[in-house]
């Protein structure tokens, strides 16, 4: 990153953008996330410092384990999907993109992994442009 954010700048930042995330260490531990009351996939607060494993469907969780794994054998940087998810009971399905980031440091060394969960069913309508301000 070039230039200096405040801690408060920092924090500002991650609660504004339109992606939520989660964040876990290289041992699967549970760091921190972003946006909590108004998150897609919401989660307790005692799972801070626990097992990713104890946020994920048990469905999807062989298939976190394996992209997690392929991350720290540094066989994958990142991996994409998407799926379409009810965010109310009485509404339409939403198109919900997730993305899992390998968190490398300057030698390459894993850290751990950035999860970025996007609700893109408005982007998914876009066509043409628009200029600033139109």
């Amino acid at each position: 990153m070039v230039g200096k954010l405040s801690p408060e700048i920092l924090e500002v930042i991650l609660e504004t953008i339109p992606i939520e995330f989660s964040v876990v260490d290289v041992n699967d531990e549970v760091l921190a996330w972003n946006k909590h009351s108004t998150r897609i996939f919401k989660r307790p607060l005692g799972v801070i410092g626990k097992k990713v494993s104890d946020c994920h469907p048990k469905k999807s969780l062989p298939k976190v384990e394996r992209i997690l794994e392929e991350m720290k054998e540094g066989k994958r940087d990142k991996a994409r999907f998407w799926i379409d998810l009810a965010l109310e009971s009485d509404k339409e399905k939403q198109k919900i993109m997730i993305e899992y980031y390998a968190l490398r440091n300057e030698k390459g060394e894993y850290l751990g992994c950035l999860e970025a969960s996007q609700n893109i069913t408005e982007l998914q309508t876009l066509s043409g442009e628009k200029r600033l301000l139109d």
